[in-house]
């Protein structure tokens, strides 16, 4: 056996195969519809396909590809598609997807500076160029994170190191009965992102308190201040708070300027997630969303939701890194480096060694389309889902179900006369049909009790014929017996 036969695969492989996955590529994003948006598959299609065990010697990459299109594709939703309105809407643009090649091909790991210094610095520029996109004063630290999931729990992490007298870092909370129970206080409508950080972080979900929110779905500060007022007296701890801007039910906002009096007041951390609403302050038509975000410890939005940046791609903001690497700064032997002292090393500030280069593609989508051209596409999300909203209105026996501030709209079929029981039968039906149809795909959320539909738009691609068509298909689904 040769050392050429135990090498990488010829770089003409390469060359030949890019070329078509690169041809592919570019027809999937010039004709999407082509394919059905949600998978039509049951549940164990795909792996019945597929052999149960490896192959023993080396498989082509034209019968891998071939594979991949006849067996991967069709259990594939298409979150890609210009009729994906679920959740929240994402896509891939051209420049992020050329990042995440050269990412790929580049394979580094950015755990220190000095493992690939433009991974560290690059990271360290993008993010200070998006904090200027967002109109934040300087002064804040940013890092990329998978998810906001993760930079959620590395604020409560911080929120915890910022009372150094818990000892959390040395003498962790177990068996401590000196330590209080600490509290985390969000909107009722918060992502679960806040309760799973509780969770992992050994605060329990017990002790996250979720405040009650207003008639639009906003947290409200006088019932924030009533909860920490009746933990203190209980004995409790206040230690942190997050406020949302753009719940992922409704994308209301919750009011950040009374939010962060308040937890000034309680020497609470102030952590803001606006993985989703927080990137429309891109927009100067939109920077008013981040209102009091200044008075914030922390804060969190996603360039993968609606930023055109492929997943994951999550930004975190802290007016504090000190208290963010005294968390978790830990420096064995065979990582300390001679640069340590000049440098960030990105390891430092959070539970991940392995870093991946994300921050090049993000780079690359601000350089393509420029602070005006992000502005626009996001402008004319909102513009659309306004304009859904209109025909929602107009329409008799439909509703919308909360305000409209971003580019979601919730809305349900109600028709005079019916009770709530038949109404969410009727909205989930309507679902149903409208997802297996193959040409749109929304989500739900239940507001107040009642079960309404959500319609997100945040695809690059998406038109206002695709918003149409989604409209044909709900109405045709409301007339169907």
């Amino acid at each position: 056996m040769t050392d050429t036969i135990l090498g990488d695969l010829p770089t003409t492989d390469l060359e030949l195969h890019g070329q078509r996955l690169l041809a592919w590529i570019a027809t999937y994003l010039e004709h999407p519809e082509r394919y059905p948006v949600v998978s039509p598959l049951a549940p164990g299609d795909v792996r019945r396909s597929l052999p149960p065990a490896p192959p023993a010697a080396g498989e082509g990459l034209e019968v891998i590809l071939r594979d991949f299109e006849s067996k991967i594709l069709p259990g594939i939703t298409h979150w890609n598609h210009p009729g994906f309105f679920a959740y929240f809407s994402i896509s891939a643009s051209i420049p992020g997807i050329l990042g995440e090649l050269l990412t790929a091909a580049l394979d580094v790991n950015g755990m220190l500076w000095k493992t690939s210094p433009a991974a560290t610095e690059l990271e360290e520029l993008t993010l200070d160029w998006l904090r200027q996109l967002l109109g934040l004063q300087a002064g804040w630290f940013g890092l990329i994170n998978d998810t906001a999931s993760i930079s959620t729990m590395l604020a409560l992490a911080a929120a915890r190191e910022a009372k150094p007298e818990l000892a959390i870092r040395s003498r962790g909370m177990a068996g401590r009965p000196d330590l209080p129970v600490l509290r985390v206080y969000c909107s009722e409508h918060a992502h679960s992102s806040v309760d799973k950080g509780a969770l992992t972080l050994g605060i329990g979900l017990d002790n996250v308190v979720h405040i009650a929110s207003d008639a639009e779905f906003r947290m409200r500060p006088d019932a924030l201040e009533a909860a920490i007022a009746a933990d203190v007296a209980a004995g409790y701890l206040p230690l942190a708070c997050v406020a949302t801007v753009g719940t992922t039910s409704t994308t209301s906002i919750d009011p950040v300027e009374a939010i962060a009096r308040i937890c000034t007041a309680a020497r609470m951390w102030l952590h803001i997630d606006g993985a989703y609403g927080g990137v429309a302050a891109v927009s100067p038509r939109f920077r008013h969303v981040l209102d009091g975000v200044e008075l914030a410890d922390s804060l969190v939005v996603n360039p993968h939701k609606w930023l055109f940046t492929p997943i994951d791609c999550s930004a975190f903001y802290t007016r504090h890194p000190h208290v963010l690497k005294r968390a978790f700064s830990l420096v064995p032997e065979y990582l300390v480096t001679r640069e340590q002292d000049e440098v960030v090393n990105l390891m430092d500030y959070g539970v991940q060694l392995g870093r991946r280069f994300r921050a090049l593609k993000l780079w690359m989508v601000i350089r393509a389309f420029g602070a005006e051209g992000l502005a626009a596409r996001l402008e004319r999300h909102c513009e659309l889902a306004q304009q859904f909203a209109q025909w929602v209105t107009a329409a008799e026996g439909w509703e919308l179900c909360a305000p409209v501030p971003f580019s979601l709209v919730c809305f349900r079929f109600a028709p005079p006369g019916t009770s709530e029981a038949e109404c969410e039968q009727l909205n989930s039906a309507i679902l149903h049909r409208v997802n297996g149809s193959g040409e749109a795909y929304l989500s739900h959320t239940k507001l107040s009790g009642r079960y309404v539909l959500r319609l997100a738009i945040g695809n690059i691609r998406t038109e206002e014929r695709h918003l149409a068509r989604a409209w044909d298909l709900l109405r045709e689904a409301a007339a169907t017996p």
